[in-house]
């Protein structure tokens, strides 16, 4: 099994500007990110970003990074600009891997990519994780994802999905049927050549969730479980210092 993957790496963020290249342990977090990629089975990694300094510090470390346009409104919509550059086949898988992940787990990286390589019927894929605390699972920052029979995506929200009616308590948490949705996700390169046809959806702009245009769209998203628990992103200052503090103790 071969793939690529694209790391989307913008320096504006509502939250922490210029996140990416923020010092994790004495080194920017986009190249903690690339690092970590590269464990993975993938056999080309590349930083998508609309900033020159961003572009540069990837170039520096001796990575491959591309210059791609500032107005674009999602990370998908980078990856996109990516693969239409890069020329790659319609059957390529490539792994969407987020810029402020720089604990990511190779493993998990490989297992969105293993699936599409072993359906062949599906062109996108993501992942989640057994919800254990009660807490994550009525904050909104938590997506959760409710799964078919077939662990595809019935649908994604902010809000606490499935909701138990008749218990809507901590005893429940922990049954099998509450999941976290985990940010990455495998397409083939056919998919994302015709992701510009599909029109933003109103579900995706009421959730503010990019991954409801592809359900309301009519494609299936298939589901890994992680085999490995995710680590923390960088969303926040108290997530930068928890992700700092975990690098001293590596």
């Amino acid at each position: 099994m071969t793939f690529k993957i694209i790391i989307p790496a913008r320096y504006q963020s509502s939250r922490l500007e210029g996140k990416p290249l923020l010092d994790i342990g004495g080194i920017p977090m986009v190249i903690h990110v690339v690092q970590q990629s590269l464990k993975s089975k993938s056999n080309e990694v590349v930083v998508a970003t609309d900033d020159q300094k961003i572009f540069d510090v990837v170039e520096n470390f001796g990575y491959k990074a591309i210059m791609t346009n500032v107005n674009h409104k999602s990370g998908t919509d980078r990856v996109v600009e990516v693969v239409n550059l890069m020329g790659w086949s319609d059957n390529e898988i490539i792994v969407n891997v987020q810029g402020d992940e720089p604990l990511i787990n190779p493993l998990l990286i490989n297992q969105v990519a293993e699936y599409l390589e072993n359906k062949k019927d599906i062109f996108v894929s993501t992942a989640c994780h057994s919800i254990s605390d009660y807490n994550d699972f009525i904050n909104p920052n938590n997506v959760k994802v409710v799964l078919d029979k077939n662990s595809q995506a019935l649908y994604f929200s902010r809000a606490p999905i499935p909701f138990p009616r008749d218990e809507f308590t901590q005893k429940i948490i922990g049954k099998q049927g509450f999941y976290k949705h985990i940010g990455i996700y495998a397409y083939r390169v056919k998919f994302l050549k015709g992701y510009k046809d599909i029109g933003q959806a109103e579900l995706e702009d009421i959730e503010k969730l990019e991954q409801l245009r592809i359900l309301y769209a009519g494609h299936k998203i298939g589901v890994v479980a992680s085999t490995v628990i995710p680590m923390t992103g960088v969303d926040t200052l108290e997530d930068l210092e928890k992700v700092r503090k975990l690098f001293l103790i590596k």
